[in-house]
C-alpha cells in the first residue's frame, strides 16, 4: 500500500464539508484508492489534512492521470481556491503496516 498525506491551511470562518463532497463525486470505480480522511487538528482548527490510502503508488499516479477525475476536478480546485489559503503541501508515504482493532 502506499499513503499521501495532504496538508491545508484553511481561510477563516472556511471547512472541508463542500470540497469532500466534490472529491467524492469525482471518484471513479477501479482508482485503486482504499481509503481516504479528512481530518483538521485540535489545537489549530485551521490547520487541515487529508489521508489518502491507495493499494500503490503506481494506482495512485494512474489515477492523479485519468482524464475522467480531471473533469470532475475542476469544480473541486475552485472551491479549493476560495477555502484554504495557498497551495495544499504533498507527502508521499510507504505504508510499512495497518492495523486496526
Amino acid at each position: 500500500m502506499w499513503a499521501q498525506l495532504i496538508k491545508m491551511r484553511l481561510k477563516p470562518g472556511k471547512d472541508m464539508t463542500e470540497v469532500d463532497a466534490q472529491l467524492r463525486a469525482a471518484e471513479q470505480p477501479g482508482s485503486g484508492l482504499v481509503r481516504s480522511m479528512a481530518m483538521r487538528d485540535q489545537k489549530d482548527p485551521s490547520q487541515a489534512y487529508f489521508l489518502v490510502v491507495f493499494e500503490s503508488e503506481e494506482k495512485a499516479r494512474a489515477r492523479e492521470q485519468d482524464t475522467r477525475r480531471q473533469e470532475g476536478l475542476q469544480a473541486v480546485r475552485a472551491t479549493m481556491a476560495e477555502i484554504f489559503e495557498g497551495p495544499p503541501e504533498f507527502i508521499d508515504l510507504t505504508v510499512v503496516e495497518e492495523w486496526t482493532g
